[in-house]
């Protein structure tokens, strides 16, 4: 159609920088592909936010454990475009390993352990490396020719990648402003995840109790039950009676994920988490409260 916009798609560092040369402000989100209306969201919460919208596809093994599923995850890179397109982005970074890991990554960025060592790091040891080392690669990828810095959006659902993150970008002194997108879901209130793809039809319809399960927990909370431990044991017994193998169901001050204190227990201040098995998927969720 004449006048339609063009989307770049380009594989290496040097295309990217080329695409974003005279670009003064790019607006970023990075994603592992096999996109979902969640991403497309982000996106489109990034567009006006810089003067060129960006997304990279990159499936990161740095942060696969062995057993995890990265040979499996799926590529749809072509079906992932199409979306991005139409979502208004305006260029695509598509490596492959080799064209951001040309030698072997031999240096990682350690994130500090009081924040990456729980929860998911407790459950995933050595995911927040992977993360940190590989989005800082691509934030230098990025933003490294922007004389104003930049924005990335990341969603809330990733909820201690997104405080990892924003830590790593306070300490680096990086000209980066980082903008949390709130989870999409969809209508029943299950997060939207690429790994939901994984679930069985039965699977799907059982997914949702993990959502409802941390708003059984903020309800309590409402209700003044100020038993952190009753609280959190109720709602690993619930899911574990139900078929699941949860990780954790916790809830955590938002200001560094660590258990609560009495006065911190009430509204603005904690955050409920939830990681959990379903068959052979593991899905997470939060809700802030």
């Amino acid at each position: 159609m004449p006048g339609e916009r063009r989307m770049k798609i380009v594989h290496t560092v040097t295309e990217l920088r080329a695409a974003l040369a005279g670009c003064q402000k790019p607006a970023f989100v990075p994603t592992m592909g096999n996109l979902h209306d969640g991403h497309l969201a982000l996106v489109r919460q990034a567009k006006p936010l810089g003067d060129v919208a960006v997304a990279s596809i990159f499936v990161n093994r740095l942060q696969f454990l062995p057993h995890e599923d990265f040979d499996s995850y799926p590529r749809t890179l072509d079906a992932d475009c199409a979306q991005l397109q139409a979502a208004g982005c305006d260029v695509v970074f598509a490596p492959s390993e080799q064209d951001l890991y040309p030698e072997p990554q031999s240096y990682k960025l350690q994130p500090p352990p009081a924040l990456a060592d729980l929860l998911e790091g407790h459950f995933r040891p050595g995911f927040f490396v992977g993360v940190s080392t590989a989005v800082m690669k691509l934030f230098n990828c990025v933003f490294a020719g922007a004389p104003q810095g930049g924005v990335a959006v990341f969603g809330k659902k990733d909820y201690q990648q997104l405080m990892v993150l924003r830590g790593m970008v306070r300490q680096f002194a990086l000209p980066i402003d980082i903008v949390a997108a709130d989870i999409s879901r969809a209508g029943d209130g299950l997060a939207l995840s690429s790994r939901n793809a994984y679930l069985s039809t039965g699977e799907r319809l059982e997914a949702v109790q993990l959502s409802r399960e941390l708003r059984s927990m903020s309800a309590l909370l409402q209700a003044g039950e100020h038993n952190i431990a009753a609280i959190e044991a109720r709602a690993v017994q619930t899911l574990t009676a139900r078929g699941w193998q949860p990780d954790y169901l916790t809830v955590r001050r938002r200001a560094d994920l660590l258990p609560p204190m009495p006065a911190d227990l009430h509204p603005g201040h904690l955050v409920l988490l939830g990681a959990a098995r379903l068959g052979k998927t593991r899905l997470i969720d939060n809700l802030e409260w």
